[in-house]
Protein backbone atom coordinates (compact mmCIF):
# COMPACT_ATOMS: atom_id res chain seq x y z
CA UNK A 1 0.00 0.00 0.00
CA UNK A 2 1.38 3.43 -0.96
CA UNK A 3 1.98 6.28 1.48
CA UNK A 4 -0.81 8.28 -0.19
CA UNK A 5 -3.28 5.43 0.34
CA UNK A 6 -2.33 5.15 4.02
CA UNK A 7 -2.72 8.92 4.51
CA UNK A 8 -6.12 8.95 2.82
CA UNK A 9 -7.44 6.06 4.90
CA UNK A 10 -6.09 7.50 8.15
CA UNK A 11 -7.56 10.99 7.70
CA UNK A 12 -10.88 9.56 6.44
CA UNK A 13 -11.21 7.29 9.48
CA UNK A 14 -10.44 10.14 11.87
CA UNK A 15 -13.26 12.13 10.22
CA UNK A 16 -15.69 9.31 10.97
CA UNK A 17 -14.90 9.47 14.69
CA UNK A 18 -15.00 13.29 14.73
CA UNK A 19 -18.41 13.33 13.02
CA UNK A 20 -19.79 10.75 15.45
CA UNK A 21 -18.66 12.86 18.44
CA UNK A 22 -20.16 16.07 17.06
CA UNK A 23 -23.45 14.41 16.10
CA UNK A 24 -23.96 13.04 19.62
CA UNK A 25 -23.12 16.28 21.43
CA UNK A 26 -25.26 18.49 19.15
CA UNK A 27 -28.22 16.12 19.31
CA UNK A 28 -28.17 16.00 23.11
CA UNK A 29 -27.82 19.78 23.40
CA UNK A 30 -30.55 20.38 20.82
CA UNK A 31 -33.02 18.06 22.55
CA UNK A 32 -32.33 19.62 25.96
CA UNK A 33 -32.73 23.20 24.71
CA UNK A 34 -35.30 22.70 21.97
CA UNK A 35 -33.12 24.72 19.58
CA UNK A 36 -33.94 23.97 15.94
CA UNK A 37 -30.63 25.52 15.02
CA UNK A 38 -28.80 22.97 17.16
CA UNK A 39 -31.01 20.13 15.92
CA UNK A 40 -30.32 21.21 12.34
CA UNK A 41 -26.63 21.17 13.19
CA UNK A 42 -27.02 17.70 14.68
CA UNK A 43 -28.73 16.57 11.47
CA UNK A 44 -25.95 18.19 9.49
CA UNK A 45 -23.35 16.37 11.58
CA UNK A 46 -25.29 13.10 11.18
CA UNK A 47 -25.07 13.72 7.46
CA UNK A 48 -21.35 14.33 7.85
CA UNK A 49 -21.05 11.04 9.72
CA UNK A 50 -22.68 9.18 6.84
CA UNK A 51 -20.60 11.12 4.35
CA UNK A 52 -17.40 10.39 6.28
CA UNK A 53 -18.30 6.71 6.26
CA UNK A 54 -18.85 6.86 2.51
CA UNK A 55 -15.55 8.68 2.10
CA UNK A 56 -13.67 6.07 4.13
CA UNK A 57 -15.20 3.31 2.00
CA UNK A 58 -14.47 5.22 -1.23
CA UNK A 59 -10.78 5.89 -0.53
CA UNK A 60 -10.26 2.22 0.36
CA UNK A 61 -11.73 1.10 -2.97
CA UNK A 62 -10.37 3.89 -5.20
CA UNK A 63 -6.72 3.05 -4.59
CA UNK A 64 -7.09 -0.52 -5.82
CA UNK A 65 -5.15 -1.10 -9.06
CA UNK A 66 -6.80 -1.41 -12.47
CA UNK A 67 -8.10 -4.84 -13.42
CA UNK A 68 -9.76 -6.54 -16.39
CA UNK A 69 -13.22 -5.13 -15.61
CA UNK A 70 -11.93 -1.70 -14.60
CA UNK A 71 -9.07 -0.84 -17.01
CA UNK A 72 -9.08 2.81 -15.89
CA UNK A 73 -8.89 1.88 -12.20
CA UNK A 74 -11.44 2.45 -9.42
CA UNK A 75 -10.99 6.21 -8.98
CA UNK A 76 -14.57 7.13 -9.89
CA UNK A 77 -15.87 5.42 -6.75
CA UNK A 78 -14.81 8.64 -5.01
CA UNK A 79 -17.05 10.64 -7.35
CA UNK A 80 -19.97 8.31 -6.65
CA UNK A 81 -19.37 8.79 -2.93
CA UNK A 82 -19.26 12.56 -3.33
CA UNK A 83 -22.50 12.51 -5.32
CA UNK A 84 -24.22 10.49 -2.60
CA UNK A 85 -23.05 13.03 -0.01
CA UNK A 86 -24.46 15.84 -2.15
CA UNK A 87 -27.89 14.20 -2.32
CA UNK A 88 -27.91 13.79 1.46
CA UNK A 89 -26.94 17.44 1.85
CA UNK A 90 -29.91 18.62 -0.23
CA UNK A 91 -32.41 16.35 1.54
CA UNK A 92 -31.24 17.46 4.98
CA UNK A 93 -31.26 21.15 4.08
CA UNK A 94 -34.77 20.97 2.63
CA UNK A 95 -36.05 19.21 5.78
CA UNK A 96 -34.52 21.86 8.02
CA UNK A 97 -36.05 24.69 5.95
CA UNK A 98 -39.46 23.05 6.20
CA UNK A 99 -39.23 22.77 10.00
CA UNK A 100 -37.95 26.34 10.31
CA UNK A 101 -40.82 27.75 8.26
CA UNK A 102 -43.33 25.86 10.42
CA UNK A 103 -41.76 27.38 13.56
CA UNK A 104 -41.85 30.86 12.08
CA UNK A 105 -45.56 30.43 11.35
CA UNK A 106 -46.27 29.09 14.85
CA UNK A 107 -46.85 31.29 17.90
CA UNK A 108 -45.70 28.59 20.33
CA UNK A 109 -41.92 28.41 20.08
CA UNK A 110 -40.00 27.23 23.13
CA UNK A 111 -36.22 27.61 22.84
CA UNK A 112 -33.71 27.92 25.67
CA UNK A 113 -30.23 29.38 25.29
CA UNK A 114 -28.14 27.36 27.77
CA UNK A 115 -24.42 27.67 28.38
CA UNK A 116 -23.81 24.09 27.33
CA UNK A 117 -25.53 24.69 23.98
CA UNK A 118 -23.06 27.50 23.33
CA UNK A 119 -20.20 25.25 24.51
CA UNK A 120 -21.30 22.51 22.10
CA UNK A 121 -21.30 24.95 19.18
CA UNK A 122 -17.85 26.28 20.10
CA UNK A 123 -16.54 22.70 20.39
CA UNK A 124 -18.03 21.97 16.99
CA UNK A 125 -16.27 24.95 15.43
CA UNK A 126 -12.90 23.87 16.87
CA UNK A 127 -13.26 20.26 15.68
CA UNK A 128 -14.56 21.30 12.27
CA UNK A 129 -11.66 23.68 11.76
CA UNK A 130 -9.07 21.00 12.60
CA UNK A 131 -10.72 18.30 10.48
CA UNK A 132 -11.24 20.61 7.51
CA UNK A 133 -7.59 21.61 7.38
CA UNK A 134 -6.36 18.02 7.78
CA UNK A 135 -8.72 16.69 5.10
CA UNK A 136 -7.97 19.44 2.58
CA UNK A 137 -4.22 19.00 3.04
CA UNK A 138 -4.40 15.28 2.21
CA UNK A 139 -6.99 15.90 -0.54
CA UNK A 140 -4.66 18.31 -2.35
CA UNK A 141 -1.66 16.04 -1.90
CA UNK A 142 -3.49 12.95 -3.21
CA UNK A 143 -5.97 14.68 -5.58
CA UNK A 144 -8.82 12.89 -3.77
CA UNK A 145 -12.27 14.21 -4.67
CA UNK A 146 -13.92 12.26 -1.84
CA UNK A 147 -11.63 13.81 0.78
CA UNK A 148 -12.16 17.25 -0.74
CA UNK A 149 -15.93 16.79 -0.44
CA UNK A 150 -15.49 15.75 3.19
CA UNK A 151 -13.33 18.82 3.83
CA UNK A 152 -16.05 21.04 2.34
CA UNK A 153 -18.55 19.42 4.68
CA UNK A 154 -16.49 20.36 7.71
CA UNK A 155 -15.83 23.87 6.34
CA UNK A 156 -19.56 24.44 5.88
CA UNK A 157 -20.11 23.29 9.45
CA UNK A 158 -17.89 26.09 10.75
CA UNK A 159 -19.96 28.82 9.10
CA UNK A 160 -23.26 27.16 9.91
CA UNK A 161 -22.20 26.87 13.56
CA UNK A 162 -21.53 30.60 13.61
CA UNK A 163 -25.04 31.18 12.29
CA UNK A 164 -26.43 28.93 15.05
CA UNK A 165 -24.53 30.97 17.64
CA UNK A 166 -26.19 34.07 16.25
CA UNK A 167 -29.58 32.35 16.55
CA UNK A 168 -28.92 31.40 20.17
CA UNK A 169 -27.93 35.00 20.81
CA UNK A 170 -31.28 36.13 19.42
CA UNK A 171 -33.04 33.67 21.76
CA UNK A 172 -31.10 35.01 24.74
CA UNK A 173 -32.07 38.55 23.71
CA UNK A 174 -35.75 37.63 23.75
CA UNK A 175 -36.31 36.85 20.07
CA UNK A 176 -36.94 33.07 19.97
CA UNK A 177 -37.76 32.99 16.26
CA UNK A 178 -34.19 34.03 15.54
CA UNK A 179 -33.28 30.38 16.04
CA UNK A 180 -35.50 29.31 13.13
CA UNK A 181 -34.11 32.10 10.96
CA UNK A 182 -30.61 30.90 11.81
CA UNK A 183 -31.61 27.35 10.81
CA UNK A 184 -32.79 28.62 7.41
CA UNK A 185 -29.49 30.45 7.01
CA UNK A 186 -27.59 27.22 7.74
CA UNK A 187 -29.71 25.31 5.22
CA UNK A 188 -29.25 27.87 2.46
CA UNK A 189 -25.50 27.71 2.95
CA UNK A 190 -25.59 23.92 2.88
CA UNK A 191 -27.57 24.03 -0.39
CA UNK A 192 -24.99 26.36 -1.91
CA UNK A 193 -22.07 24.14 -0.91
CA UNK A 194 -23.97 21.06 -2.08
CA UNK A 195 -24.62 22.63 -5.48
CA UNK A 196 -20.94 23.44 -6.02
CA UNK A 197 -19.78 20.00 -4.95
CA UNK A 198 -22.49 18.24 -6.96
CA UNK A 199 -21.62 20.15 -10.13
CA UNK A 200 -17.95 19.15 -9.88
CA UNK A 201 -18.88 15.54 -9.14
CA UNK A 202 -21.26 15.26 -12.09
CA UNK A 203 -18.63 16.78 -14.35
CA UNK A 204 -16.28 13.96 -13.36
CA UNK A 205 -18.92 11.25 -13.80
CA UNK A 206 -19.83 12.43 -17.32
CA UNK A 207 -16.13 12.71 -18.26
CA UNK A 208 -15.99 16.50 -18.53
CA UNK A 209 -12.44 17.55 -19.25
CA UNK A 210 -10.78 19.63 -16.53
CA UNK A 211 -10.85 23.31 -17.51
CA UNK A 212 -7.85 24.41 -19.57
CA UNK A 213 -6.20 20.98 -19.70
CA UNK A 214 -6.56 20.57 -23.48
CA UNK A 215 -4.61 23.76 -24.23
CA UNK A 216 -2.06 22.89 -21.54
CA UNK A 217 -1.46 19.41 -22.98
CA UNK A 218 -1.24 20.80 -26.52
CA UNK A 219 1.37 23.35 -25.40
CA UNK A 220 3.46 20.68 -23.64
CA UNK A 221 3.31 18.25 -26.59
CA UNK A 222 4.14 20.91 -29.19
CA UNK A 223 7.44 21.63 -27.41
CA UNK A 224 8.69 18.05 -27.90
CA UNK A 225 11.12 17.63 -30.79
CA UNK A 226 9.63 15.70 -33.70
CA UNK A 227 6.01 16.77 -33.13
CA UNK A 228 4.74 18.53 -36.26
CA UNK A 229 1.24 19.32 -34.97
CA UNK A 230 -1.40 18.36 -32.40
CA UNK A 231 -4.58 16.94 -33.90
CA UNK A 232 -6.67 16.07 -30.85
CA UNK A 233 -6.54 16.13 -27.06
CA UNK A 234 -8.98 14.27 -24.82
CA UNK A 235 -8.99 14.19 -21.04
CA UNK A 236 -11.20 12.47 -18.50
CA UNK A 237 -10.80 12.53 -14.70
CA UNK A 238 -11.16 9.37 -12.62
CA UNK A 239 -10.53 9.92 -8.93
CA UNK A 240 -7.03 11.26 -8.43
CA UNK A 241 -6.00 10.39 -12.00
CA UNK A 242 -6.62 12.38 -15.17
CA UNK A 243 -6.47 10.15 -18.24
CA UNK A 244 -5.15 12.07 -21.25
CA UNK A 245 -5.26 10.91 -24.88
CA UNK A 246 -3.25 12.86 -27.45
CA UNK A 247 -3.10 12.46 -31.24
CA UNK A 248 0.06 14.01 -32.67
CA UNK A 249 1.33 14.35 -36.22
CA UNK A 250 4.92 13.49 -37.12
CA UNK A 251 6.83 13.57 -40.40
CA UNK A 252 5.88 10.52 -42.42
CA UNK A 253 9.54 10.02 -43.29
CA UNK A 254 10.40 9.43 -39.64
CA UNK A 255 11.44 5.81 -38.96
CA UNK A 256 9.04 3.79 -36.82
CA UNK A 257 11.50 3.51 -33.93
CA UNK A 258 11.90 7.29 -33.88
CA UNK A 259 8.12 7.76 -33.95
CA UNK A 260 7.85 5.67 -30.79
CA UNK A 261 10.60 7.73 -29.17
CA UNK A 262 8.64 10.93 -29.91
CA UNK A 263 5.46 9.41 -28.43
CA UNK A 264 7.37 8.34 -25.31
CA UNK A 265 8.88 11.81 -24.95
CA UNK A 266 5.44 13.43 -25.15
CA UNK A 267 4.10 10.99 -22.54
CA UNK A 268 6.95 11.75 -20.14
CA UNK A 269 6.53 15.52 -20.66
CA UNK A 270 2.79 15.44 -19.92
CA UNK A 271 3.08 13.14 -16.90
CA UNK A 272 5.92 15.27 -15.55
CA UNK A 273 4.12 18.63 -15.80
CA UNK A 274 0.52 17.65 -15.01
CA UNK A 275 0.34 15.92 -11.60
CA UNK A 276 -1.80 12.80 -11.50
CA UNK A 277 -2.02 12.47 -15.29
CA UNK A 278 -1.85 9.20 -17.21
CA UNK A 279 -1.09 10.04 -20.84
CA UNK A 280 -1.59 7.89 -23.93
CA UNK A 281 -0.04 9.27 -27.11
CA UNK A 282 -0.77 8.14 -30.67
CA UNK A 283 1.07 9.38 -33.75
CA UNK A 284 -0.07 9.65 -37.36
CA UNK A 285 2.07 10.51 -40.40
CA UNK A 286 2.09 13.94 -42.02
CA UNK A 287 3.63 15.12 -45.30
CA UNK A 288 5.72 18.15 -44.36
CA UNK A 289 6.21 21.11 -46.68
CA UNK A 290 9.99 20.60 -46.71
CA UNK A 291 9.79 16.91 -47.65
CA UNK A 292 12.23 16.16 -50.47
CA UNK A 293 11.44 14.12 -53.58
CA UNK A 294 13.75 11.36 -52.38
CA UNK A 295 11.91 11.30 -49.04
CA UNK A 296 8.60 11.04 -50.88
CA UNK A 297 9.85 8.09 -52.97
CA UNK A 298 11.00 6.31 -49.80
CA UNK A 299 7.58 6.86 -48.19
CA UNK A 300 5.76 5.49 -51.24
CA UNK A 301 7.99 2.41 -51.32
CA UNK A 302 7.58 1.77 -47.59
CA UNK A 303 3.81 2.03 -47.93
CA UNK A 304 3.92 -0.71 -50.60
CA UNK A 305 6.51 -2.82 -48.70
CA UNK A 306 9.02 -2.46 -51.54
CA UNK A 307 12.76 -1.91 -51.08
CA UNK A 308 14.50 0.72 -53.23
CA UNK A 309 18.03 2.00 -53.69
CA UNK A 310 20.04 4.35 -55.90
CA UNK A 311 17.33 7.03 -56.08
CA UNK A 312 18.31 9.85 -58.46
CA UNK A 313 16.48 13.09 -59.27
CA UNK A 314 17.32 15.17 -62.36
CA UNK A 315 15.73 18.06 -64.21
CA UNK A 316 15.91 17.89 -67.99
CA UNK A 317 14.39 20.65 -70.13
CA UNK A 318 12.30 21.79 -67.19
CA UNK A 319 10.90 18.31 -66.49
CA UNK A 320 11.79 16.30 -63.39
CA UNK A 321 13.15 12.80 -63.87
CA UNK A 322 13.15 10.33 -60.98
CA UNK A 323 14.92 6.99 -61.26
CA UNK A 324 15.59 4.22 -58.78
CA UNK A 325 16.28 0.48 -58.47
CA UNK A 326 13.41 -1.73 -57.30
CA UNK A 327 14.52 -4.78 -55.36
CA UNK A 328 12.51 -7.95 -55.94
CA UNK A 329 12.90 -11.59 -54.98
CA UNK A 330 15.49 -13.15 -57.29
CA UNK A 331 13.15 -16.12 -57.85
CA UNK A 332 10.21 -13.91 -58.98
CA UNK A 333 9.22 -14.13 -62.67
CA UNK A 334 9.67 -11.04 -64.81
CA UNK A 335 5.93 -10.46 -65.22
CA UNK A 336 5.32 -10.19 -61.47
CA UNK A 337 8.49 -8.16 -61.00
CA UNK A 338 7.36 -5.70 -63.69
CA UNK A 339 3.98 -5.38 -61.97
CA UNK A 340 5.74 -4.46 -58.71
CA UNK A 341 7.93 -1.87 -60.43
CA UNK A 342 5.00 -0.39 -62.39
CA UNK A 343 2.93 -0.11 -59.21
CA UNK A 344 5.68 1.86 -57.48
CA UNK A 345 6.13 4.09 -60.54
CA UNK A 346 2.44 4.99 -60.61
CA UNK A 347 2.34 5.59 -56.84
CA UNK A 348 5.30 7.99 -57.14
CA UNK A 349 3.56 9.85 -59.99
CA UNK A 350 0.40 10.09 -57.88
CA UNK A 351 2.44 11.81 -55.16
CA UNK A 352 4.65 14.04 -57.33
CA UNK A 353 2.38 14.68 -60.31
CA UNK A 354 1.90 13.10 -63.72
CA UNK A 355 4.41 15.52 -65.30
CA UNK A 356 7.25 13.71 -63.48
CA UNK A 357 9.02 11.05 -65.52
CA UNK A 358 9.61 7.98 -63.36
CA UNK A 359 12.06 5.30 -64.47
CA UNK A 360 12.85 2.08 -62.61
CA UNK A 361 15.40 -0.69 -62.82
CA UNK A 362 14.51 -4.15 -61.51
CA UNK A 363 17.25 -5.48 -59.26
CA UNK A 364 17.19 -9.07 -57.91
CA UNK A 365 17.34 -9.40 -54.14
CA UNK A 366 19.06 -12.55 -52.97
CA UNK A 367 16.92 -14.61 -50.63
CA UNK A 368 18.96 -17.82 -50.57
CA UNK A 369 22.20 -18.45 -48.68
CA UNK A 370 24.92 -19.54 -51.09
CA UNK A 371 27.65 -21.93 -50.10
CA UNK A 372 31.20 -20.59 -50.28
CA UNK A 373 34.69 -21.97 -49.84
CA UNK A 374 38.17 -20.63 -49.27
CA UNK A 375 40.63 -19.99 -52.08
CA UNK A 376 44.00 -21.78 -52.25
CA UNK A 377 46.63 -19.83 -50.27
CA UNK A 378 48.98 -19.36 -53.23
CA UNK A 379 46.13 -18.26 -55.46
CA UNK A 380 44.85 -15.92 -52.75
CA UNK A 381 48.23 -14.16 -52.52
CA UNK A 382 48.36 -13.74 -56.29
CA UNK A 383 44.84 -12.34 -56.46
CA UNK A 384 45.47 -10.11 -53.45
CA UNK A 385 48.40 -8.50 -55.31
CA UNK A 386 46.19 -7.90 -58.33
CA UNK A 387 43.49 -6.32 -56.17
CA UNK A 388 45.95 -3.99 -54.42
CA UNK A 389 47.38 -2.92 -57.78
CA UNK A 390 43.87 -2.16 -59.05
CA UNK A 391 43.47 0.39 -56.28
CA UNK A 392 46.86 1.96 -57.01
CA UNK A 393 46.60 5.20 -58.88
CA UNK A 394 42.88 5.72 -58.31
CA UNK A 395 42.26 9.33 -57.36
CA UNK A 396 41.76 9.98 -53.63
CA UNK A 397 42.54 6.37 -52.59
CA UNK A 398 45.45 6.59 -50.13
CA UNK A 399 45.78 2.93 -49.19
CA UNK A 400 44.15 -0.45 -49.92
CA UNK A 401 44.30 -3.30 -47.42
CA UNK A 402 42.30 -6.05 -45.76
CA UNK A 403 41.78 -8.08 -48.94
CA UNK A 404 39.65 -11.22 -48.58
CA UNK A 405 38.76 -13.50 -51.48
CA UNK A 406 36.50 -16.55 -51.46
CA UNK A 407 34.90 -18.79 -54.04
CA UNK A 408 31.10 -18.72 -54.26
CA UNK A 409 28.49 -20.43 -56.40
CA UNK A 410 28.26 -17.37 -58.68
CA UNK A 411 32.01 -16.67 -58.88
CA UNK A 412 34.69 -15.05 -56.78
CA UNK A 413 33.76 -12.64 -54.03
CA UNK A 414 36.36 -9.94 -53.46
CA UNK A 415 36.35 -7.73 -50.37
CA UNK A 416 38.84 -4.95 -49.58
CA UNK A 417 39.19 -1.71 -47.62
CA UNK A 418 40.19 1.61 -49.18
CA UNK A 419 41.42 4.49 -47.05
CA UNK A 420 40.61 8.15 -47.79
CA UNK A 421 41.43 11.49 -46.24
CA UNK A 422 38.87 12.21 -43.47
CA UNK A 423 37.69 15.34 -45.32
CA UNK A 424 36.86 13.47 -48.54
CA UNK A 425 33.18 13.73 -49.44
CA UNK A 426 31.05 10.59 -49.61
CA UNK A 427 30.30 11.28 -53.27
CA UNK A 428 33.98 11.43 -54.15
CA UNK A 429 34.83 8.32 -52.13
CA UNK A 430 31.92 6.40 -53.68
CA UNK A 431 33.06 7.28 -57.20
CA UNK A 432 36.59 6.14 -56.37
CA UNK A 433 35.36 2.78 -55.04
CA UNK A 434 33.36 2.29 -58.25
CA UNK A 435 36.55 2.81 -60.28
CA UNK A 436 38.39 0.29 -58.08
CA UNK A 437 35.58 -2.23 -58.53
CA UNK A 438 35.60 -1.80 -62.32
CA UNK A 439 39.37 -2.31 -62.45
CA UNK A 440 39.09 -5.51 -60.39
CA UNK A 441 36.40 -6.90 -62.72
CA UNK A 442 38.57 -6.12 -65.74
CA UNK A 443 41.67 -7.69 -64.17
CA UNK A 444 40.23 -10.87 -62.63
CA UNK A 445 37.96 -13.30 -64.43
CA UNK A 446 35.02 -15.02 -62.80
CA UNK A 447 34.39 -12.21 -60.29
CA UNK A 448 30.82 -12.47 -59.03
CA UNK A 449 30.79 -9.77 -56.39
CA UNK A 450 33.10 -6.96 -55.32
CA UNK A 451 32.68 -5.14 -52.00
CA UNK A 452 34.87 -2.06 -51.49
CA UNK A 453 34.66 -0.64 -47.97
CA UNK A 454 35.59 3.06 -47.70
CA UNK A 455 36.97 4.37 -44.41
CA UNK A 456 38.89 7.46 -43.23
CA UNK A 457 42.64 7.48 -43.04
CA UNK A 458 43.96 7.63 -39.49
CA UNK A 459 47.31 9.10 -40.52
CA UNK A 460 48.50 10.87 -43.68
CA UNK A 461 51.26 10.10 -46.14
CA UNK A 462 50.72 6.32 -46.13
CA UNK A 463 51.86 4.92 -49.51
CA UNK A 464 49.83 2.33 -51.39
CA UNK A 465 51.27 -1.13 -50.99
CA UNK A 466 51.59 -3.15 -54.17
CA UNK A 467 52.99 -6.58 -54.83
Amino acid sequence: MTNDAVSKKSVALSSVWASALLTATKLIAGLLTGSLGLLSEAAHSLLDLGAAGLTYFAVRISDQPADERHPYGHGKIESVSALAETVLLFLTALWIIREAVLRLLSDNVAVEARWYSVAVVLLSIAVDFGRSRALMKVAKATRSQALEADALHFSSDILSSIVVLAGLGCVAAGFPKGDAIAAIGVSLFVLHVGYQMGKRTIDVLIDSAPEGIASQVAEIASQVAGVASIDRVRARPAGATTHVEVLIRVARTLPLANVQEVCDAVTVAIDGRIPGSDAFVKAEPLALDDESIIDTVHVVAARRNVLLHDIAVDTVAGRRHVSFDVEVDETMNIFDAHEVASGVEQAVRDELGEDVLVETHIDPRRVSVLAGRTVDAVMHRQLETVVINCAQGVDHVREAHGVHIRQGEDGLTVLLHCLFEPTTSVRTAHHATEVVEQRIRESIKDVGRVVVHAEPLDSVDVPIKAG
